[in-house]
């Protein structure tokens, strides 16, 4: 048995005692796995600890990977809770000692070397391959949300707004993109598109194990950006902007990113945006796992809404680093592995009700699309509008 990439962090595989406490939380204010609390198997393989044990019996031979055992890895959406919960830190560093994202991640591109992927996440990877987007029924028109606003082609610009497959193709994220695009337009922000030139920066590409695609992808990305002269980069997806701020340096990017919620406190705190009427809302805010846990960024997001007439910020009990994932995240948006367990986006629409919230304030395209599916389920459709931080802003310019 070879299990080459597990193998690599043995060391800190190890080093995880087993305690136990990511099954649960330390208050009714942190949330368990998300994937755990909706799992109609409720066997022990679905917590964190269980990954950990799992990944011991494979490194000790007493377990080998099987297409049984991918169906478990794949649920996981690499939201990071688990080591928010578990709380094991290095005492010198202060860092986290155990992850077992990364202990996913390990497994899953194993997964992949020997062939024992679910069939949908075989076939979300073969459609990037094969056509470089997720999406097998659509017309490859990447640049085709960018024309329909006339947007200028990136030429020297201060920044480069970049949709990804989820502005280019998901009907939702089109939406939020073109929202970005008009308020950075009303701010007078100095910006440019790719359009049909842009590569879809492989994030759940990489989530998904397939690391060697992932770098075909952000090779391709890169070469754009060279050709170009992009020094600066603005991302409205938070999977787009983990990838290019933590993955593309080592392979040679040189970019500055910023995720818009930070530009659109920016321009908000210098007073480039005016307000000619009101939202009179309780507002909400989903945090991002990548761009909360993973990015650490929580306050540009609640100062865009604070800055905003008639709005109440509103908390629901897990929020910041705490925050529910919405279920999207490790590639589960394509391949939707969650499917048949009271999903976390479910749960995460009855919080804000619970919190009497009008508006389910987001900044993700795939938080958006899950949250919104979640609503009509949840019968709040028309009750809760879930709203980008881009809509909420333009929609009181």
């Amino acid at each position: 048995m070879e299990a080459p990439h597990l193998e690599a962090i043995r060391y800190r595989i190890y080093r995880c005692t087993g305690f136990g406490i990511c099954r649960g939380g330390y208050n009714s204010k942190v949330s368990p796995c998300p994937m755990q609390m909706g799992s109609p198997a409720g066997f022990e393989a679905e917590t964190p600890r269980g990954i950990m044990t799992t990944a011991r019996g494979i490194l000790e031979g007493e377990l080998d990977y099987s297409t049984e055992l991918a169906e478990v890895v794949y649920r996981c959406t690499q939201c990071g809770n688990c080591r928010v919960l578990c709380g094991a830190v290095d005492l010198d560093t202060w860092r986290t000692l155990f992850d077992p994202g990364e202990v996913v991640l390990a497994m899953r591109t194993d997964l992949v070397e020997r062939g024992l992927v679910p069939p949908r996440v075989r076939d979300y990877l073969k459609g990037m391959q094969v056509r470089g987007r997720p999406y097998l029924d659509v017309e490859n028109r990447r640049g085709q949300w960018a024309r329909d606003l006339d947007l200028a082609a990136f030429s020297g610009h201060e920044y480069l707004l970049y949709a990804g497959d989820a502005g280019a193709f998901d009907e939702r994220g089109r939406r939020i993109a073109q929202a970005c695009a008009l308020v950075f337009q009303e701010a007078g922000l100095s910006f440019g598109v790719l359009g049909d030139e842009e590569s879809a920066d492989g994030n759940e590409v990489l989530k998904s194990g397939e690391k060697w695609l992932f770098e075909k992808l952000a090779q391709e990305s890169i070469a754009a950006f060279r050709q170009r002269g992009v020094k600066r980069l603005i991302a409205f997806s938070p999977h787009a902007f983990n990838a290019f701020k933590n993955e593309y340096p080592a392979l040679g990017a040189d970019l500055s990113v910023r995720h818009h919620s930070q530009v659109l406190a920016e321009l908000l705190g210098q007073k480039k945006l005016k307000f000619s009427r009101k939202i009179e809302a309780r507002v909400a805010f989903h945090d991002p796992c990548l761009l909360g846990r993973q990015n650490e960024e929580y306050e540009a997001p609640r100062q865009t809404l604070r800055a905003l007439p008639g709005v109440e910020l509103v908390e629901m009990p897990r929020a910041r680093e705490n925050a529910l994932c919405c279920g999207g995240g490790g590639g589960n948006f394509f391949t939707d592995m969650s499917r048949g367990i009271d999903s976390p986006a479910r749960r995460r629409l009855r919080e804000a009700r619970d919190v009497r919230a009008d508006v389910l304030a987001v900044a993700c395209p795939k938080c958006a699309k899950m949250l919104e599916d979640a609503s009509k389920l949840e019968n709040l459709d028309g009750r809760i509008r879930i709203m980008d931080l881009a809509e909420i802003v333009q929609s009181v310019l």
